[in-house]
């Protein structure tokens, strides 16, 4: 049912909000592990008072978050995490259909982007959730007197925990936030699974290229980086791998990867996309070694892992739009294309993770809200890990939604596990 009192909102258009809530709806089918905790927040109300502020994706997915989250009890507010990953239609049944103060417009700019931030703020929030670590920054730099409001928060993505890490080792963090990202089940199936599917989905939309036979090299082999890695070779790329670290690249070789310095790699390569959490994995010396109609993405959180500047300013203003979605770049000698503006590529040009994955990271983001409100008094001021019961209550419900068994140990293999006396 529409709500009769809309919250306060800023969003492209209010008329899209029913087939905003139809492709929410799809959606919650994929995602029976959140359905679940919602059923039980509705009875139990453990978020009753509390104030949240997130900025994240403005997705289907994030949509059926919120709403569990309101279920609890709790007063959300929304902001996009970025431009082009809001889909217009779910904010807008965010606002009509759920009663979610959201602010979000696909394609806002900078100044719109931080005017929808300071508006989440503005509720003065007891809880943060962040995917990128925008809201905590913003708090901390330009509203340090309301950093004591908070009693602590969440952060869904890779770079935005290494930011707060970063936070805590300068003695900066004034509140606990808990490593959503880092919890098995989100890091193991949502960065790997989610992200390898939705960013060659992504360059496929964008560029309806064959992938077959492609040379395509991934900066980076993290979570992310194996997920993107083993999606273009099982559509039959040939793959190579650009490491800075030497163990998750000795990985990368023994998975039957090429491994290879990116000043190596800039030559070989086709098909080039990101995924490390660092600025200029592609720099502006490799531009000039890259093949005509080369092809760069994107999969780290922010816009900088491709040297965007200089790129501009070696085409010296021959930039046009040759798909939707795809920049061309005239170097003159060569056309380099840039997909999703060297923002994210499985959002910006695709539609982000499948709802199954993000079932169970949305999952752990629930849980570990209620976790914060009734623990935060006790938390220190650094970055926790996703506590081990909730990872594993997540991963039991999610098998048990898929009517999927696991044995069980009996009280001997118990006994034996915790002994020290057995031997050969």
């Amino acid at each position: 049912m529409p709500v009769t009192q809309l919250p306060a909102h800023d969003i492209a258009d209010l008329a899209l909000a029913a087939a905003g809530r139809r492709r929410i709806e799809w959606a919650e089918r994929e995602m029976p592990v959140l359905r679940l905790i919602r059923e039980r927040f509705e009875r139990e109300r453990p978020l009753a008072g509390v104030r949240i502020a997130a900025c994240l994706h403005v997705t289907t997915e994030t949509a059926n978050l919120m709403r569990t989250l309101a279920a609890g009890g709790a007063d959300v507010a929304l902001a996009a995490s970025n431009p082009l990953s809001t889909k217009d239609d779910v904010a807008a049944a965010l606002v009509a259909e759920y009663g979610i103060a959201t602010y979000a417009r696909h394609g806002e700019d900078r100044d719109g982007y931080y005017a929808h931030l300071n508006a989440v703020a503005d509720t003065h929030p007891m809880i943060t959730m962040d995917d990128g670590c925008d809201l905590v920054t913003l708090l901390h730099t330009e509203r340090p007197e309301q950093v004591a409001e908070v009693q602590a928060g969440t952060e869904e993505t890779t770079t935005g925990v290494i930011r707060l890490r970063a936070m805590a080792a300068d003695g900066a963090l004034r509140y606990p936030v808990v490593a959503v990202n880092e919890a098995r089940t989100k890091h193991l199936f949502d960065n790997r699974y989610g992200t390898g599917q939705s960013s060659v989905d992504g360059i496929l939309r964008a560029t309806n290229i064959l992938l077959a036979g492609r040379h395509v090299v991934v900066g980076g082999y993290g979570w992310v980086g194996r997920g993107i890695a083993s999606r273009f070779r099982g559509m039959g790329a040939q793959v190579a791998v650009c490491e800075v670290d030497p163990i998750p690249a000795i990985e990368a070789l023994m998975d039957g990867f090429v491994v290879m310095p990116m000043d190596e790699a800039a030559a070989w390569g086709e098909v080039f996309i990101t995924a490390t959490g660092d600025v200029n994995v592609i720099a502006e010396r490799h531009f000039g070694l890259m093949r005509d109609g080369a092809i760069l993405a994107n999969a780290g959180h922010f816009d900088d892992e491709i040297e965007l500047p200089a790129l501009r300013r070696l085409a010296g203003g021959r930039v046009r739009e040759v798909r939707a979605n795809v920049e061309e770049y005239d170097l003159g000698d060569r056309r380099i294309h840039v997909v999703a503006e060297g923002r994210l590529v499985n959002l910006g040009a695709a539609e982000g993770h499948p709802a199954a994955v993000m079932d169970m990271s949305f999952a752990n983001q629930a849980l570990s809200v209620e976790h914060l409100v009734g623990n935060h008094g006790s938390l220190e001021r650094k970055v926790y890990a996703v506590p081990d019961g909730i990872d594993r209550e997540v991963a039991r419900l999610k098998l048990e939604a898929l009517g999927v068994g696991i044995d069980r140990l009996t009280p001997e293999q118990r006994a034996y596990l915790s002994s020290w006396k057995s031997g050969t």
